[in-house]
């Protein structure tokens, strides 16, 4: 009989998988390098093994994916370990401090959300230099409650009139492309840069999210542009914005 900890360690591979295959990590038929059995080879050590894959990834068949395997899925594709092993975090993490520290810290350290001096940038272009350093601390403010809540200060006036310069936007990171919504604000971290933007989504021939569309709300200042979607993109939902800090 399998342990109910192995079918949740099954469950959470599904998981990722998808996420894999929608971000083109993984391509079913694909015969360059992305296919089934590339991916049986990185994993289970054979690429003869893709049958195997398919039966952990069907929730009738008995057969899970154990400990070892899991382990080999985290080192070849990035994923998160805490997540994987112990369901804890998100799929990719969170370049922040782990789900259980933040529960832990934050009543001492005076509340759930860590605002981040790391400036999340309402502009087209900016410098990754510019936030290599960053000190974090915590707080709280009525109807925010949860873990994992991230906290930005905005540079620049490309969101205005509707996040102005100066502005703190409060933000949960998402799991994964599939939570994108057109046209909602989100900040976006991808190759060592931050914007606070209108996000759309924009997908390949297969469907597949591939790149970014950034918007401002300024239009009229700052035109849109396109960010390519990579294995280490972040993108927080904002959920608020506080003014007059």
């Amino acid at each position: 009989m399998i342990r109910e900890d192995r079918r949740q360690l099954n469950e959470r591979f599904i998981t990722v998988f998808n996420m894999l295959e929608e971000r083109g990590e993984i391509v079913k038929n694909d015969r360059n390098g992305k296919g089934m059995g590339d991916f049986a080879e990185r994993i289970l050590g054979n690429r003869a093994y893709g049958h195997i894959i398919r039966a952990f990834l069907n929730p009738d068949d008995k057969r899970c994916i154990d400990y070892r395997h899991a382990r080999a899925l985290c080192r070849e594709y990035g994923v998160n370990e805490s997540y994987m092993i112990d369901g804890e975090g998100e799929p990719f993490g969170l370049e922040a401090p782990k789900y259980d520290q933040v529960m832990e810290d934050a009543p001492r350290m005076g509340g759930n959300i860590m605002f981040t001096t790391t400036e999340a940038f309402a502009g087209s272009t900016v410098s990754a230099e510019s936030f290599t350093k960053e000190e974090n601390t915590f707080f709280s403010i009525p109807g925010l409650s949860g873990a994992s809540l991230v906290a930005f200060p905005i540079n620049g006036n490309s969101m205005e009139p509707v996040i102005l310069d100066g502005d703190m936007v409060i933000c949960r990171e998402i799991s994964g492309l599939h939570e994108i919504r057109d046209n909602k604000i989100y900040a976006v971290k991808n190759n060592g840069q931050l914007w606070v933007k209108y996000v759309q989504r924009v997908t390949d021939s297969r469907g597949r999210v591939t790149h970014l569309k950034l918007i401002s709300a300024n239009h009229l200042e700052h035109d849109p542009f396109v960010e390519d979607v990579g294995p280490y993109t972040r993108l927080y939902e904002v959920v608020r914005r506080i003014s007059d800090l």
